[in-house]
């Protein structure tokens, strides 16, 4: 399924032996389809959101879009709507009462989209390689910091072969606003330092 965004990519980056990712800002109207179908399979339990309706999955990337310290991307490989990639400033986010932020970290979050076929080996390094190269495209960006679901043993294996230092496990702490609810979460931190 493409998607109806009139949004412009921000980045492109050639895998070899992968193909072209390209990362352009989610449209909450015209991807929310899109993304509701990703987050409400029980393999993106971790994500959250498996309750969530469309309407909902539209409002939370709307209020994401209104931020200047949350970002969300779609990732396309060769055209193909491949995966959901957040970013956020790790001293605007609650993840900055779970650790001692540094200037220059920034946090992210990655939803794979569901594969179409036979699983393809080395499809998310070549993901990982493209999304790295985008967020250290930025000089301003000195770390990436990730926190998945400390149950999440895929993703917290997957940082680790790309090079991730493992932190400890944190609680990321409750949000309850009008706008926006996050439980809490156990989490589990990983770093990974900009090439000198």
């Amino acid at each position: 399924m493409s998607t109806a965004s009139t949004r412009r990519p921000v980045y492109s980056h050639s895998v070899e032996g992968f193909g072209t990712v390209t990362i352009t800002p989610v449209d909450p109207a015209a991807d929310s389809a899109l993304i509701h179908g990703w987050v409400t399979e029980d393999r993106a339990r971790f994500w959250g959101m498996l309750e969530a309706g469309r309407e909902l999955v539209q409002e939370i990337y709307e209020d994401v879009d209104r931020r200047t310290t949350h970002h969300a991307f779609l990732a396309h490989r060769d055209g193909e709507p491949v995966a959901l990639l957040q970013t956020y400033d790790c001293a605007e986010d609650r993840i900055c009462e779970c650790y001692e932020v540094r200037p220059g970290d920034v946090g992210v979050h990655l939803l794979v989209g569901p594969a179409k076929g036979a699983a393809e080996r080395g499809f998310t390094a070549g993901l990982m390689t493209a999304f790295l190269a985008f967020l250290f495209s930025d000089p301003a960006c000195r770390r990436v910091v990730a926190e998945p679901d400390a149950r999440n043993e895929k993703a917290v294996a997957l940082l680790e072969r790309t090079g991730f230092v493992l932190g400890p496990e944190i609680e990321l702490p409750e949000i309850d606003l009008p706008e926006v609810y996050l439980p809490a979460k156990r989490a589990r931190l990983a770093f990974l330092n900009a090439p000198v």
